[in-house]
């Protein structure tokens, strides 16, 4: 199959042209895999902690159809810790290196991570923070004209499940992810390169995470590209009765990436590529 061309790397104004929009990079609907190499995050801990059996995982959703591989070194999942910047380094080097030249996106809040991603050709950098963890971040990701992806969370992961309320969750998110998106323009971001994230599971309960996908047409308003990262989250066994499971089902996945799509969103985070690639194949060619 022919693959989405990698982008050109790290940018030098006046050298290199610039990037194209991002809603012209990733077409709708686009996958974006996911690659944890971690050994505690929530669904695949551990699994691809090896370079070789990550670099292996992230060919092989590249040929099953992603637009884009996200390769995060740290764990966000509800409890858990930080690791250092030598730490994540060490995770995520080995898997950047060896997959360079392929579509990458570097999932970290830490500049010297994205800084070192990006020299290495990966395209976009994916901040759950949304340039609030790191101060340098912005700068870095200016600098190079890479794409971004800013992400709403309430709290850190360590606290952001301990008993998360909003007045409307909608509101709010939208609220946040404008303010997000107006500093990050202010940093000398473009705006046409920078996608957002409402933060499936990221300081919301079940209930607020469906209400979002419910509701997504008032983020689209906002005039960016969608990201939605529902792939696996627990609020997914919910809803098919299994009240203890710390992970859903595929087909339960692929249910919500739909009716995400089908209410505006532009790039669905999936853990199984494939049969993400094939229910939106068949949903666009409806929605025409």
């Amino acid at each position: 199959m022919v693959r989405d061309a990698p982008g050109d790397g790290h940018r030098v104004p006046g050298l290199l042209p610039p990037r194209a929009p991002i809603d012209a990079r990733f077409r709708r609907p686009s996958v974006v895999g996911v690659l944890n190499v971690t050994p505690d995050s929530f669904s695949d801990g551990g699994v691809h902690l090896a370079p070789a059996a990550a670099m292996t995982a992230a060919r092989a959703m590249l040929d099953a159809g992603a637009a884009m591989v996200d390769v995060g070194g740290e764990s966000t999942r509800p409890g858990s810790s930080a690791v250092s910047l030598a730490r994540e380094l060490e995770r995520v080097l080995p898997v950047l290196e060896g997959l360079r030249g392929e579509p990458l996106s570097i999932d970290t809040a830490k500049s010297e991570v994205a800084r070192v991603a990006l020299s290495l050709g990966v395209e976009l950098v994916n901040d759950v923070t949304a340039l609030r963890g790191d101060a340098e971040l912005a700068g870095v990701v200016a600098d190079s004209g890479a794409y971004l992806c800013l992400m709403h969370m309430r709290g850190e992961p360590a606290t952001m499940q301990h008993d998360p309320r909003y007045d409307d969750v909608v509101s709010e998110v939208k609220a946040f992810l404008e303010e997000r998106l107006a500093f990050a323009i202010s940093q000398g971001v473009r705006e046409d390169l920078v996608c957002l994230d409402p933060g499936i599971g990221f300081g919301k309960t079940a209930q607020h995470n469906f209400t979002l996908v419910r509701r997504l047409g008032e983020l689209v308003a906002i005039g960016r590209p969608l990201l939605i990262g529902f792939s696996r989250k627990s609020s997914l066994a919910r809803i098919t009765g299994d009240g203890t499971a710390s992970t859903g089902t595929t087909s339960a996945s692929v249910g919500i990436a739909v009716a995400a799509f089908d209410r505006g969103a532009s790039l669905i985070r999936a853990h199984d590529v494939r049969e993400h690639v094939e229910a939106l194949a068949a949903a666009a060619a409806v929605s025409g």
